[in-house]
């Protein structure tokens, strides 16, 4: 027979399962709010397709130190290396070090900003946008913008 665990003991069981059930929903509601693709992560990215990119390199960024220290990361590749992806990938580890992560198209921002201010729900929008730790914006300048959407940068 198995041993009996003590109330105190069956009790720090429950609370632990608890925890880590809202951690797991909480992982869950921000990604969903993130924008990110949750198939785009470092584990799933080829980077024997794309010889060229610095694996080291990427795996520190990984780290999010970058984040902490308040760095920018411009990422310049040609088309189709993986830009997008390693973008997301790293919004990813981000998110799983419970860092406040907005991921979208440059454009697609830029549209938000644009019906949130013909709604009136701009200042909201702005203080969420502001707030978050990690801004990735993916197809920076492929589209050509408004004066209005060129001052919302």
């Amino acid at each position: 027979m198995g041993q009996q665990l003590t109330p105190l003991e069956f009790l720090a069981l429950l609370l632990d399962d608890e925890l880590e059930r809202r951690s797991q929903q909480h992982q869950i509601v921000m990604l969903s709010l993130s924008g990110c693709d949750n198939n785009k992560t470092l584990a799933h990215f080829d980077f024997t397709a794309a010889p060229g990119i610095n694996r080291t390199l990427i795996h520190d960024l990984a780290s999010c130190i970058f984040i902490q220290r308040y760095e920018n990361l411009l990422m310049c590749e040609p088309t189709a290396v993986g830009k997008s992806h390693l973008a997301n990938a790293i919004a990813i580890e981000a998110l799983n070090c419970n860092f406040r992560v907005i991921s979208k198209p440059t454009h697609r921002l830029l549209q938000d900003l644009q019906v949130a201010r013909a709604n009136g729900s701009l200042p909201r929008h702005l203080a969420r946008i502001l707030s978050c730790d990690l801004l990735a914006l993916d197809d920076f300048g492929l589209q050509s913008i408004s004066p209005q959407a060129a001052q919302d940068l």
